[in-house]
């Protein structure tokens, strides 16, 4: 398919407030949608979801019917939305995109399902987010494919029943933990999609980079999926704002010097952190003494709001033994201080008559 360059520069106008951040935002989605594979054949990585996926598929195919519901874990950047792109178009079924905010109201979710063909594909992103309502709604709607609209208010009000043919939910959400046992039951397929390997990400870096027409050496690429947190949209990301570098201030090719030099300019080390994720960890263990410090009194002392540090920063650094959550407060580890080239104290100690230190 080929790649339209002025969309691209378009979309990549949008400010972003962290460059590894694993949410995409405003128009870079255009930027993403240009380098989405469109068939599972062209998917890297995530070899048994796509196995699993592929054979749910095939068998739909083969019966001449929808597939069953299916339910997409994991945390944000992964491809979610790129798998309920791909199974509309393996099924050859146009595909409606929604949103848990979005769907307010029950009557919201009964307009989406009125204007179902049969073989559809909804992909509703975020689900965790759904009205309770709408939710209720959905059991019928899943199970059924019947969805009762209410007519009126009070004792005069009345259920009218409203068949809809069978078509495919795809739901996606980065909390599965959220989700009604009820509405968790009635996906016939589930899966949790993992972080990438660094070698899954520099195929990825690769085949974008051709997309993009950039030119690139194979340690550039490597260096760059090595610093992209697991996350192939973070990789992509990181790869248009090296082919920048390049582009400015080198000859054009993305090399190793090339990469390094660009990605320590937007404040990237070479295990992934950034400027916040550093500044947590510097922190926690210049200011408190490894801890243990309570998230709000954290967020205060690196200038950010509380959730920013909770949803933005904290999980890569849970995942990669940086930090440790305890009951009492976040704790620095002892790879939080080699990585501040800080001798770790001997145990974690707390000041005392402080209690903002302490978990909230």
């Amino acid at each position: 398919m080929p790649f339209h360059e002025e969309e691209l520069e378009a979309a990549e106008s949008a400010h972003l407030h962290s460059i590894t951040a694993a949410e995409a935002e405003g128009d870079e989605r255009a930027v993403e949608a240009a380098l989405r594979p469109r068939t599972l054949d062209e998917v890297v990585g995530q070899v048994r979801v796509r196995d699993q996926l592929g054979l749910v598929l095939e068998a739909a195919r083969q019966r001449g019917r929808a597939p069953d519901h299916v339910l997409l874990s994991g945390p944000p950047g992964l491809g979610k939305t790129t798998l309920a792109m791909i199974i509309a178009q393996e099924m050859g079924a146009p595909l409606r995109l929604t949103s848990g905010p979005a769907i307010t109201h029950a009557g919201d979710l009964a307009a989406i399902l009125s204007g179902m063909n049969e073989g559809d594909v909804l992909f509703v992103d975020e689900i965790h987010r759904m009205s309770r309502p709408a939710e209720e709604m959905l059991y019928m709607a899943m199970e059924d494919f019947r969805v009762d609209v209410v007519i009126g208010k009070g004792p005069g009000a009345t259920a009218i029943p409203l068949e809809i043919p069978p078509f495919t939910l795809v739901g996606a959400t980065t909390r599965s933990g959220l989700l009604p046992g009820p509405l968790r039951d009635r996906f016939g397929f589930t899966a949790h999609l993992e972080f990438y390997e660094p070698e899954e990400l520099d195929l990825i870096v690769q085949r974008s980079a051709r997309l993009l027409g950039v030119d690139v050496r194979a340690d550039g690429t490597a260096e760059i999926a090595s610093r992209s947190r697991g996350t192939p949209r973070i990789a992509n990301r990181l790869l248009r704002r090296v082919r920048d570098y390049a582009q400015v201030r080198a000859d054009g090719i993305v090399t190793l010097p090339v990469a390094h030099a660009a990605l320590d300019l937007y404040e990237v080390d070479q295990l992934g952190l950034d400027r916040l994720d550093r500044a947590v960890i510097d922190v926690l263990c210049r200011r408190f003494g490894g801890g243990p410090v309570g998230v709000s009194t954290l967020a205060v002392a690196v200038g950010e709001e509380r959730e920013t540090v909770e949803e933005v920063a904290e999980p890569f650094l849970v995942r990669n033994g940086f930090l440790a959550r305890t009951p009492r407060g976040r704790v620095a580890t002892a790879a939080a201080w080699r990585h501040l080239d800080l001798d770790p104290p001997p145990a974690p100690t707390l000041p005392t008559g402080d209690a903002t230190l302490f978990e909230e």
